[in-house]
């Protein structure tokens, strides 16, 4: 069979690996370990990766603070998330604290307490829970799953009672 070594190719050039990183960073905003983790998947050596990384972000094609913002205002918008889960999914693609920061401050204030009051109001249509309290309780951890904090969701529930 001709399917028996499919196992992908290695890249071992620089120039190589640098053209499939920038088409790679083209195509969406990127966080710099993602990009990390990619060149080395494509097997390419700890210093041409980091070489490689350099010549992205001189070259705009990497920028995190950028894809902070990105990744921040498409959760919220397309996803609904709170910023709880925002913020763990930024760290867990190593973004610094203060970048972190500065992209939550993207979501306005109204926005976000619309977008949690229609999550809650969403998820009660569908409850069939009878219980007030644990109707409450169900709805509290729905939207605490969602990434959103506990004293907004309060705030939220108490003018529903």
């Amino acid at each position: 069979m001709e399917f028996e070594n499919s196992a992908p190719k290695k890249i071992t050039d620089p120039k190589i690996g640098l053209t499939k990183a920038e088409q790679y960073c083209a195509y969406q905003e990127r966080a710099q370990q993602e990009v990390r983790n990619k060149l080395y998947d494509w097997g390419l050596y700890p210093k041409d990766v980091e070489q490689i990384i350099s010549n992205l972000i001189e070259n705009n094609f990497l920028n995190e603070e950028r894809f902070a913002k990105t990744y921040t205002r498409s959760k919220f918008n397309q996803k609904g998330w709170g910023r709880v889960k925002i913020k763990q999914g930024l760290k867990f693609k190593k973004i610094p604290d203060k970048l972190i920061q500065k992209a939550l401050k993207e979501i306005d204030g109204d926005d976000y307490l619309t977008t949690l009051a229609k999550i809650i109001e969403k998820k009660s249509a569908v409850l069939v829970e009878k219980d007030a309290y644990k109707r409450r309780y169900k709805l509290q951890q729905y939207a605490m799953s969602r990434g959103y904090e506990s004293d907004l969701i309060g705030d939220i529930l108490k003018g529903k009672d």
